[in-house]
């Protein structure tokens, strides 16, 4: 499942999940239901849904299994601005800004948005958080 992608178009853009990065915060759902319905398939449906809202939404994901493009435009994210860093109890620390880190290896990564650091100590997506701390029952 890490590899996996799986695109939903509307007009304007097309989302982009990554089910193997996403921790289950269900900020999506709780956000915006109408879209983000995992009861549902398919579970994303941008369809009667203001194209700025799922943007933003989207924009509040907080490991990065949801992103966007716009359909007819190459999107290059050239924000200059201050980072933030949020602690969220009993889970991911969050990043909240243009990053590149380099993993133990050597290799680069570059995120943008928001990025969930694992802080349990049990993911397997190292650095990253993937969910593990909530069947962990991690406390912190």
């Amino acid at each position: 499942m890490k590899n996996i992608t799986k695109e939903y178009k509307n007009e304007d853009i097309t989302v982009v999940w990554k089910p193997g990065i996403c921790i289950h915060s269900a900020i999506c759902f709780n956000g915006l239901p109408k879209v983000f319905n995992p009861a549902e398939r398919p579970w994303i449906k941008l369809e009667d849904t203001e194209t700025d809202q799922i943007i933003s939404q989207v924009d509040r994901c907080p490991s990065g299994a949801l992103s966007y493009r716009y359909n007819n435009e190459v999107e290059i994210d050239e924000r200059k601005e201050e980072i933030v860093i949020e602690t969220i109890k009993d889970g991911p620390l969050l990043v909240y800004g243009n990053l590149l880190i380099k993993n133990s290896n050597g290799e680069e990564v570059k995120k943008s948005k928001v990025t969930a650091f694992c802080r349990c100590g049990h993911s397997s997506n190292k650095p990253f958080c993937d969910g593990t701390h909530v069947s962990n029952k991690f406390s912190g």
